[in-house]
This record gives structure tokens, sequence and C-alpha cells, in this order.
């Protein structure tokens, strides 16, 4: 389950339990549909619930990434576990995302 946060220029969405390939579809529609959405041109994904993180849902966040900079918006990650953050470290996507300590740092960034 996700909750999805609209702010101005923003949205931000917060996956709960673990991502991977039983929900990954799912969780890439409702990214894709956040950044195809003309209301925003920020996306910050609050990984603060995410307890795993498979190959899959890997996959719908760089795919996701990718289909932001093909339409010039900006694709943030905020609140990353140890756990999950070690993922990101391994395959070196943390050189690639943009990575915020929590949703306050975003928004400072933003400003």
């Amino acid at each position: 389950m996700q909750s999805l946060l609209v702010r101005p220029q923003a949205v931000i969405i917060r996956p709960c339990g673990s991502l991977n390939a039983a929900n990954a579809a799912e969780f890439q529609q409702q990214l894709n549909a956040a950044v195809l959405s003309e209301q925003n041109n920020a996306l910050v994904v609050d990984m603060s619930q995410v307890e795993a993180l498979d190959s899959a849902g890997l996959m719908a966040l760089v795919s996701t990434l990718n289909l932001a900079k093909v339409h010039q918006k900006r694709l943030s990650l905020c609140s990353v576990s140890s756990s999950v953050r070690i993922v990101f470290e391994l395959t070196q996507l943390d050189r690639v995302f943009e990575i915020f300590e929590s949703i306050s740092g975003f928004e400072l960034a933003a400003a």
C-alpha cells in the first residue's frame, strides 16, 4: 500500500513494506503517472516505510528516473533506511539518484 501527497510543484509517494516482484509493476504505474502529470515538476519517493527492495523494485525506480529525465522532471528519494540504502550502494545507484535524509531536506533544496 502506498500513499500519495500532492504539494505545490511536487508529488510525494510513500510506498510501504517491500518493493518487490509482486508489486513492482503497480508501483511503477503510480510513479509513471506522477511523472507524467502536468501538475508538478518533481517527484519524491519517501522510502521511510520501505522494509525491503529487490531488483524488480529497484528497476521500477530506475525506469521512472529515466522517464523523469526525458520529461525534464526531478525524481528524488528520501528517508532511505540503512538496510535499503545498501542496495543502492552495492549497485552504485546512490551516485545516480538524488537521495535526501528526510523530506525536509528535499524541501530545503527545492526552496
